[in-house]
């Protein structure tokens, strides 16, 4: 998820482990815990040179359990350390540290898996990408009274019992709203079945996600043997259908067969793309695991790439926003969030 979210959650469970001690700097090591499989986006950068490369490092082995666990093993013993000394010698214990970096390291990827992203949970023995599809990858619902419990509880001295009870507080409500995302992940791929059916579109498989900020709007996209056909659903609908199905074709103007690039990306969106010819040298890659911003408009999805080649190979120009205002962007969002 974005990365506010993951700072909170890691922030609390700095504190579940050692707040009791610390005090606050739990809080603050925890949250830079949650914060270290997100430099992925950095590292990518400094290994690669090329930008398809640095991309698909994202969520790779630095969201893995075996990550997790080392850097874990690692970064508890150098801050024990460098922490267990004067004052503070024997106040904390290397086990403590060890554990207050697992937790906040290991449940970044978890929270991520849940998302449509896809998360390489297993790597390096293995390159499936985890995604439950079931929450956004930012979702104030879930944010914000995770973030205000954790605010509060700050106010309190450690070895306060209201501390705790305001950490339980986050945590309790942030899980209940994630188990209603699941439930209503589940009530959504139900009503999409229905949907295909009625409008006689004869799937071979099919995904749907929540839009960004909410889990109120969904979108859909269903795959057949000639095509993709996309749709949205608000819960807010008179009728509990997906109704308004576009036809996207299979446009392949680049194949896997003929660049290992495109067979990566491919992988990258589970195989939800189109590849359009712009120019001699230059292509858009769609990722159609993300809402279109036009659905008559099959160039207008929100993951787009602009492709060139380059030394035999392909690499891609910097990620650009397909709109130009956010504020439009916003009220559209809105305006079919509240149904049709």
């Amino acid at each position: 998820m974005d990365s506010l979210t993951q700072i909170v959650l890691g922030a609390a469970c700095g504190e579940a482990v050692l707040g009791k001690k610390i005090g606050n700097k739990a809080l603050l090591f925890g949250a830079i815990g949650g914060t270290i499989p997100d430099l992925d986006v950095l590292v990518g950068g400094w290994l690669y040179g090329n930008e398809i490369d640095a991309m698909l490092f994202h969520r790779g082995f630095m969201h893995s359990i075996l990550f997790s666990v080392f850097a874990a093993f690692l970064l508890g013993w150098l801050t024990h350390k460098l922490y267990n000394t004067g004052k503070r010698k024997d106040t904390t214990t290397h086990k403590e540290w060890i554990l207050l970096f697992f937790w906040s390291l290991f449940t970044h990827p978890i929270l991520d898996c849940f998302t449509p992203y896809g998360t390489q949970l297993f790597a390096p023995f293995s390159n499936y990408r985890v995604a439950f599809n079931n929450i956004a990858v930012a979702d104030p619902a879930y944010t914000l009274p995770f973030l205000v419990c954790s605010i509060v509880l700050m106010c309190f001295k450690r070895t306060s019992h209201k501390r705790r009870l305001w950490l339980k507080l986050g945590i309790g409500i942030s899980s209940v709203y994630l188990l209603f995302t699941l439930g209503n992940k589940l009530y959504v791929d139900a009503i999409f079945r229905t949907s295909l059916k009625e409008a006689k579109i004869n799937a071979l498989r099919f995904s749907t996600q929540p839009a960004i900020l909410n889990n109120i709007l969904w979108y859909a996209i269903a795959e057949t043997e000639s095509a993709y056909y996309v749709t949205d659903y608000s819960l807010f609908d008179t009728k509990n259908r997906f109704i308004n199905f576009r036809e996207i074709p299979k446009q392949r103007d680049l194949k896997p067969s003929e660049y290992k690039d495109i067979e990566a990306l491919a992988w990258f969106s589970n195989q939800y793309y189109s590849v359009y010819k712009i120019t001699a040298n230059e292509y858009q890659y769609n990722d159609l695991r993300y809402p279109l911003l036009d659905l008559d408009n099959p160039n207008t999805s929100v993951f787009s790439l602009t492709l060139y080649k380059e030394n035999k190979r392909l690499n891609m120009k910097p990620f650009q926003p397909k709109f130009d205002s956010l504020g439009e962007v916003f009220t559209s969002l809105w305006q079919r969030i509240k149904g049709i």
